[in-house]
């Protein structure tokens, strides 16, 4: 119902009790703020949204600002990883109800990291209103020694201390050099893959993905403030159009998407979280989809733990903008951006100022993307791998399965020195369901990498990785072991074998054989605490699918 100065007088009421002047006609606009003071990509997220309600005051609108949750996968590896990837259904559930039960007329989306942006893009394609993203910056590079850390650097460091290589005292340096305030960490992890495929969609302000959170002087840099007020003022100009987010994001946009991670060797969990933006959407995008556009699209670049650069090195070359040019015959840009500007007029005045950090198509740093499906008797429907942080000496490895069920079991005999140069480590019942949650591995990952392993160990799992990953380290094997999976019939000493190049992923073993321990096979009993938990490992489906519920 529309509302007048008759029936509206009751809303209007009870705004004003909350401080809010409502007049009618005025665009209401929610802003979805993922602050608080846990996560570090979120901590100055409150001083955003005070950039955002400026913006929206100054265009004539009403802001209404509101919560969500959001966990840091950093802090809560090792302790609450379970709860991580579900967090993600709460985030774009509590955005869409909100939204859908105040009626908006336009949505501004307040997020930094790994499944905070996703979840508030799965919240916008249920509503499809007029939506803007303010992605919150990134974190300043730190400085260690007369040279640059960010966050990944601790992970691998405490491989170095492990083996002796860094004394505590020096770990204890660079944990605190390596993240010396708010941000987003400052690699291409998941949250800076988000970031940069949520500009790229032309869903947030160019050069948002690199701005920096903060230059020292005030709680945000100027250059954050200013982008968050624009996209305040643009959100009022939103609300007044026929521009919804189903206009911007379309199965076009996907592929540009899936061709962007790709090209910057991105996270493999944009593989989960665009699956399950395009389930939203209605559209399907699945893992033969990668294939083809990874095998179309060229390498362009690698920021750490992948390579030196850092995700404000892509800034300073130009960042998206100037990736989006380079990429630009490979590219749908026919739709339009929530900031009313074509994303063609965007690239036409994008500079590319370092190409050493952003290749052109006729000279990548490698002839196909940075993300490889690989399949294979051990991973029926699907299974990736970041290649662009594998070793080209560790492309294809064979060797003796080592199988743990959990990730506690593997992380513990990495730091006892346990496992050998050849090694195959097999964590399983650790996907979407057995979890539950499809941990994040990226801790032993690292100290793998720390302890000098990354070139003669490799590891495989039904859970997944960080973005931040480097080394062999295969995720998303599907079905999952809890279901059935070849994983969970493995056993010591089974020769596997990866081959990256040629897209397989094999145990030696007959399909007779594999049949057998199969029929043998009973499914774990897993006692799971009772609420989400369980309701989440009984509804989510499989990770080549988005590990999404039903």
């Amino acid at each position: 119902m529309k509302e007048s100065r008759l029936t509206g007088a009751y809303v209007r009421g009870l705004y004003h009790a909350c401080g809010v002047d409502a007049a009618a006609g005025q665009p209401r606009i929610g802003i979805a703020n993922s602050w608080n003071d846990m996560v570090p990509g979120h901590i100055h997220l409150n001083h955003v949204a005070d950039a955002v309600k400026d913006g929206v005051r100054a265009a004539g609108g009403v802001p209404l600002e509101f919560n969500t949750i959001a966990l840091c996968d950093g802090i809560c590896q090792g302790r609450g990883m379970h709860a991580v990837l579900p967090s993600r259904e709460v985030v774009a559930a509590s955005v869409e109800l909100t939204a859908r039960a105040y009626g908006f007329d336009a949505l501004v989306c307040l997020a930094s990291c790994d499944k905070i942006v996703p979840g508030m893009l799965m919240a916008a394609a249920r509503l499809d209103l007029p939506t803007v993203f303010v992605t919150g910056g990134l974190m300043a590079e730190g400085e260690w020694r007369d040279g640059r850390v960010v966050t990944s650097d601790v992970k691998e460091a405490i491989g170095r201390a492990n083996r002796g290589e860094i004394t505590l005292d020096e770990l204890h340096e660079i944990e605190f050099a390596a993240c010396p305030g708010p941000g987003v960490c400052n690699m291409m992890g998941t949250a800076n893959t988000m970031c940069t495929v949520v500009e790229a969609a032309g869903l947030s302000l160019p050069g948002n993905a690199t701005v920096a959170a903060t230059d020292g002087q005030s709680q945000i840099s100027s250059a954050l403030r200013s982008l968050a007020s624009a996209a305040g003022r643009q959100a009022v100009t939103l609300s007044r159009s026929d521009v919804t987010f189903g206009d911007i994001v379309t199965p076009a946009t996907l592929c540009n998407l899936i061709a962007v991670v790709q090209a910057v060797g991105g996270s493999t969990n944009l593989v989960l979280h665009l699956a399950a933006l395009a389930t939203e959407l209605g559209y399907p995008v699945t893992l033969d989809d990668w294939d083809r556009i990874g095998q179309e699209t060229p390498l362009l670049a690698k920021f750490t733990p992948a390579s030196s650069y850092t995700v404000s090195d892509f800034g300073r070359a130009g960042g998206v903008p100037a990736l989006l040019k380079e990429m630009a015959p490979l590219l749908d840009l026919s739709a339009p951006t929530a900031y009313g500007i074509p994303l063609t007029q965007v690239i036409e005045q994008a500079e590319n100022r370092f190409p050493e950090i952003i290749h052109s198509l006729e000279a990548p740093l490698a002839p196909t993307g940075g993300i490889v499906v690989l399949r294979g008797n051990l991973a029926p429907e699907g299974a990736v791998v970041k290649a662009s942080g594998v070793s080209p000496s560790m492309m294809r490895h064979v060797g003796p399965a080592r199988v743990f069920d959990s990730e506690e079991d593997v992380q513990r005999c990495l730091l006892d020195g346990g496992v050998h140069p050849g090694d195959v480590l097999v964590v399983r019942y650790e996907g979407p369901r057995g979890g539950p949650g499809m941990r994040e591995l990226s801790l032993p990952a690292a100290i793998l990498v720390g302890m000098g392993l990354a070139e003669s160990v490799a590891m495989i799992t039904d859970g997944r990785f960080s973005g931040a990953t480097r080394g062999p380290c295969v995720g998303h094997v599907c079905p999952e072991a809890a279901q059935g999976g070849p994983l969970a019939v493995l056993r010591d000493g089974d020769v596997i074998e990866i081959d990256i190049a040629n897209r397989t992923l094999n145990v030696r073993l007959s399909e007779e054989a594999l049949d057998e321990r199969l029929a043998a096979w009973t499914p774990p009993i897993k006692d799971i605490p009772r609420g989400f938990l369980r309701m989440y490992a009984a509804h989510v489906g499989p990770a080549s699918q988005g590990a999404v519920l039903y």
